[in-house]
């Protein structure tokens, strides 16, 4: 088993099935549609918090689940369900989820980016003052205002006028107080609006541990002092720092995690220097995890390189290259030194660094700040991207399980999956490959269809795409077909796309229509596959251009129409033919393009229903001209045979035009099978025989019958480890014993049967290989 591979667990599995299946589970459809949970329910507080939690993560990364209104509300009784511990996050969280939970004894409540949340969630806070633990608001901008101006009180059971509506920011709510919040420990206020004053707000709690101010404009510090005697983490990133921070921060004692870092772009006048640095670390005796990214160090911090212990990068901290960390009394657990020249240095007293000198700093800085500060976590990501691009990741699952958090946890930020989705192409690509596990290969393609999805962007969407090309097309995307289908058709619509775009998009369409089950083609064509590529086509006459995606274009069609009726009719329905004409007019020397074009129209010939239309003077005459086409070796003329074929084997009473005349097209159709190389090697890829066996036993077309012959003859010939077992399993050799029977059959024909059968006699008795080990380059049967 690969590293990363375990299965999840049963109470996981179960989780995501009774959420999926809410109605066929623990609930039922109540008044009014409302969602219900069952009178013998009773679930505790590790079910219910599991069953929340994987809610809200269904909800942001998988686009096929289909979020309940009313999904809240079953939590409303803490008599049959009990919530402790609450994760939610993101615009998709009202003020209404909160109400309907305001019974419950929550401990622990997180809502990260909730900005749908205005002051009247503030009140329902409240109803949790007795019992919470720890709280977590970061970035919860409109929570701190009243919505529409409207007063903060509202009743138990009012409805929500606009609730769909964001909270529209008001007047700033003044009358919410953490006082009663006794047993609160850990508080995150991150983001809080500037207008809403941090210390008047913290001031009634008694009993915080950990504090955390990112981005807060702070009046003062003193106030923090309040708790010298237990603060043990306080985190002040991008807060403007100065001396009178400094020195309040010195008093709190007990502190065991600080963090002063800042995003380096932040113009302050405030310097991190040799001496504050030397008094944190002799104050803070209790450290042992400190951050001072993104400050400007002066080159006073560092022991010269010439000075510098000798031997291999230390932790201990008297071997230290940062002359502050010196006074250590023992290694740090965690050192943040992202955004500056320090973690360059040799010596660095700390287990867990983040910087940029190396892969793990780069991890590390990517693992620490991926939740709150997607911009940090963005530039890490790209660092990465390049130790993946020209050097090489030696922590593959590491940064792959990091990159794919990233992207999970910032759907909704550009910069995060545009330097996330590049990093994930050269993490999967050919050189890591064997590394990777089926289950991890699939968490990656759900986060890039979820950019996909999301982002409609140029850049995001070449690198989704382009990262889907290292994948095995179709085996590795099948449990995610439609959707990756759906997404691709969709990037192909508009009129004017990007070109590198455009070009990838249709080679995954090609591919994802390659060898895979008919009812797949079928579900693809009814997305308007059919459609787009012809729309595409006519686009390129339009320009009079025939590149890489008009081929893969008509390529595609030719493997999506493969023993595919419907997409056959919608071909013609869609104007195929009329573009058939047009490509062959406007672009006569271009031998794929030809190739693709016959094959697509072999497959439509196998359809007895639709040939009628194939039967016109026009058509006839262009096919009979392609018979003597040397384009790509024999495949375009004996394709264009193949069509005639399948016209001629319904007969001469269905041809009714005077010119061409049929037995003249039958000499010419005699001529160019007689002229092909029985042993040429082919680009061409048969999944089963039916469509050429049916010509076999009859005496309406000779000529369809020599046709059929010759194609498998040279199949069994050139390919006998491929097909030989094939024609053997579809009852192909008693087919040909009735060719020899008939005597319509002609001398050649029949001798060619007996060749045939020949072939695979002696390959059932020496199966091996005859063809020194070579397999074609096989291309697509349509």
């Amino acid at each position: 088993m690969f590293t990363g591979d375990d299965p999840d667990s049963l109470m996981t599995l179960a989780t995501v099935f009774c959420l999926r299946n809410l109605r066929k589970t623990m609930c039922y459809q109540g008044f009014r549609n409302k969602l219900c949970m069952r009178a013998d329910i009773f679930l505790p507080s590790e079910i219910c918090d599991k069953l929340v939690n994987t809610y809200m993560e269904l909800v942001h990364t998988d686009s096929n689940f289909e979020p309940e209104e009313s999904f809240f509300q079953l939590f409303s009784d803490p008599r049959s369900t009990r919530l402790t511990r609450v994760q939610l996050r993101e615009d998709f969280v009202r003020d209404r989820d909160l109400e309907a939970i305001r019974k419950q004894d929550l401990i622990e409540l997180h809502l990260t980016y909730c900005n749908s949340l205005s002051s009247r969630s503030l009140k329902t806070l409240s109803s949790f003052r007795e019992t919470l633990v720890s709280l977590c608001l970061f970035g919860c901008s409109n929570i701190f205002y009243r919505k529409g101006g409207a007063p903060l009180a509202c009743t138990e059971d009012s409805e929500d006028e606009d609730e769909d509506v964001p909270a529209a920011r008001q007047a700033p709510e003044t009358d919410f107080s953490f006082r009663g919040f006794d047993r609160l420990r850990l508080l995150n206020l991150g983001q809080l609006p500037d207008d809403v004053e941090a210390e008047s707000l913290l001031r009634p709690l008694r009993s915080v541990t950990a504090l955390d101010l990112s981005n807060v404009r702070l009046q003062g510090a003193a106030f923090l002092t309040q708790w010298r005697e237990r603060l043990a983490s306080l985190v002040l990133y991008n807060v403007d720092l100065s001396e009178e921070v400094v020195g309040t921060v010195l008093e709190l004692g007990n502190l065991r995690h600080l963090d002063l870092s800042r995003e380096s772009r932040r113009n302050v006048k405030f310097k991190m220097t040799r001496k504050i640095l030397t008094v944190l670390v002799q104050r803070l005796l209790h450290l042992v995890s400190l951050d001072i990214s993104g400050h400007i160090m002066l080159d006073n911090c560092t022991v010269p390189h010439f000075e510098e212990a000798v031997g291999r990068p230390s932790t201990e901290p008297c071997k230290s290259s940062i002359y502050p960390l010196q006074e250590l009394k023992r290694p740090l657990q965690f050192l943040g030194l992202y955004d500056t020249t320090l973690c360059n240095v040799t010596h660095i007293p700390a287990y867990k660094v983040t910087g940029s000198k190396n892969e793990d700093q780069v991890l590390n800085a990517i693992e620490a700040y991926t939740e709150f500060r997607p911009e940090l976590a963005h530039k890490a990501i790209n660092q990465l991207f390049d130790i993946a691009r020209i050097q090489h990741c030696s922590q593959l699952l590491r940064a792959l399980q990091l990159v794919i958090a990233a992207l999970k946890c910032h759907k909704y930020d550009k910069s995060i999956q545009v330097t996330g989705s590049a990093a994930l192409f050269y993490l999967t690509n050919t050189e890591y490959r064997s590394d990777q596990s089926v289950r991890l290969r699939r968490d990656v393609i759900q986060v890039v269809l979820n950019g996909m999805e999301q982002y409609q962007e140029v850049t995001v969407q070449r690198n989704c795409c382009l990262t889907l090309c290292n994948f095995s097309i179709p085996e590795e995307l099948e449990f995610q077909y439609s959707r990756v289908n759906q997404l691709l058709l969709k990037i192909l619509e508009p009129a004017r796309q990007d070109e590198s775009i455009q070009r990838i998009a249709v080679h995954l369409c090609n591919a994802l229509v390659c060898q895979v089950d008919n009812h797949h083609k079928e579900a693809v064509g009814k997305m308007g596959f059919v459609k787009t590529m012809l729309n595409l086509i006519q686009k390129k006459l339009q320009d009079r251009t025939c590149d890489q995606v008009m081929e893969f274009s008509w390529s595609a069609l030719w493997n999506i129409t493969d023993e595919t009726p419907d997409n056959c009719q919608m071909f013609l329905n869609c104007r195929g033919m009329s573009l058939f004409l047009e490509c062959l007019e406007e672009f006569p020397d271009k031998q794929e393009l030809h190739r693709n074009m016959l094959g697509l129209l072999g497959n439509v010939a196998e359809v007895k229903s639709l040939r009628p239309q194939l039967l016109t003077p026009q058509f006839i005459t262009v096919f009979s001209n392609l018979l003597e086409s040397k384009a790509d070796g024999i495949e375009v003329s004996y394709n264009a045979c193949g069509v005639l074929s399948h016209i001629m084997f319904d007969g001469p009473q269905v041809w009714s035009m005077e010119e061409p005349r049929r037995d003249a097209v039958m000499d010419r159709m005699w001529d160019a099978i007689q002229s092909w190389d029985v042993s040429s090697r082919r680009n061409i890829n048969y999944r089963s025989f039916e469509p050429i066996l049916r010509l076999l036993p009859q005496s309406i077309a000779p000529v369809s019958q020599h046709w059929a012959t010759w194609a498998l003859y040279n199949l069994v010939s050139v390919y006998p480890s491929k097909y030989c077992p094939l024609l053997i399993k579809e009852g192909g050799v008693s087919l040909l014993e009735k060719v020899l029977e008939l005597e319509s059959s002609q001398p050649e024909t029949k001798e060619m049967a007996r060749k045939v059968m020949e072939q695979c006699e002696n390959f059932k008795e020496d199966p091996m290989e005859t063809n020194n080990g070579q397999e074609a380059n096989y291309g697509q049967r349509g």
